[in-house]
């Protein structure tokens, strides 16, 4: 089963669960950048307060204009950029019962700092770090290494088919485009998936808007992987019906 999404700087945990729900996880890394959207840029909570949040984002150079894509936009400055994830995460975070498991998520991403000036391979590192502190081990694949159709849902369903997916797990932003007929044509079932919405739990509550270091930093990486298994689960329960 995969799943199909850009990659995101510390995703939102409602990102976060679809693609730890899936086994493969495709990097759409090809497609064009957009400064409003998450490639990089995430939302920090407080630990005692959601509601009080700061962006951390990542000045970004686009060598194209608003015609560059995802895996040519650069970092305006490297340095600077690590720096400035260092310090706002350890001041957000490091005060967390649960640091040690943040601190090896953000060592994993200050390390990628050394080797890549690409937004895309920080944002790329940030997700599959916090996946791996999750104990995921799908695979990893980028979406510009594979020859597709132009259509938008033709593309998608020959990434599935190209990486021998069994199911499609489609996101709520993707389902209001999304056309199933592509990827029936080649059997590969098209899966919904949501996180729950009408919920006490601040974990979900919070999930679609701030990054999901807060809930790791809340209940540790044991708690949230129980969490998103139990998701996953009871989503593809309703999917298999």
């Amino acid at each position: 089963m995969c799943a199909i999404h850009q990659p995101n700087l510390f995703p939102r945990l409602s990102t976060l669960a679809k693609l730890y729900a899936a086994g493969q996880w495709i990097v759409l890394d090809d497609v064009q950048f957009a400064r409003r959207d998450y490639q990089h840029r995430a939302r920090l909570a407080a630990l005692d307060s959601p509601a009080r949040q700061q962006w951390l984002t990542l000045p970004t150079h686009l060598p194209d204009g608003r015609t560059t894509l995802i895996s040519q936009a650069r970092l305006a400055d490297p340095s600077r950029s690590r720096r400035t994830v260092s310090l706002l995460i350890r001041q957000y975070y490091g005060r967390s019962r649960h640091w040690p498991a943040v601190r090896g998520v953000l060592d994993a991403v200050l390390d990628r700092f050394e080797a890549a000036d690409r937004v895309s391979d920080i944002a790329r590192a940030s997700t599959i770090a916090l996946l791996t502190a999750l104990g995921w081990s799908g695979d990893v694949l980028d979406s510009s290494t594979i020859p597709t159709r132009e259509g938008r849902s033709e593309r998608l369903a020959d990434l599935a088919v190209a990486t021998s997916s069994t199911h499609y797990l489609c996101g709520t932003g993707g389902w209001r485009y999304l056309d199933p007929a592509p990827f029936e044509a080649h059997g590969i079932p098209v899966l919904a998936f949501h996180t729950p919405v009408d919920t006490e739990d601040p974990l979900w509550r919070w999930s679609r808007g701030i990054s999901s270091l807060w809930a790791l930093s809340q209940i540790g990486p044991e708690a949230l992987a129980a969490m998103l298994a139990a998701q996953r689960d009871q989503l593809l329960l309703e999917g298999f019906k």
